[in-house]
């Protein structure tokens, strides 16, 4: 039972990293997201497109993939 709590906070935890990252370039339109460090948020942009990713979320989102390949 408590596996199962812990699974559905990790859950609800990404859903509301999700939301916040889908709603990162939406706020960098009027904030300038450019002074945050690059290894949390990267910013590019080019002729009115804004693309925004953060790095850290993928390379955790890689190794949790290679870790869930090799656990198989």
């Amino acid at each position: 039972m408590v596996a199962t709590n812990a699974i559905t906070l990790l859950g609800v935890a990404f859903i509301l990293i999700g939301i916040a990252l889908v709603l990162i370039p939406v706020i960098g339109n009027y904030i300038d997201l450019s002074k945050v460090p690059w290894w949390i948020i990267y910013v590019y942009r080019s002729d009115g497109f804004v693309f925004v990713t953060s790095p850290i979320l993928l390379i955790i989102s890689a190794v949790s993939i290679i870790i869930a390949i090799l656990t198989r």
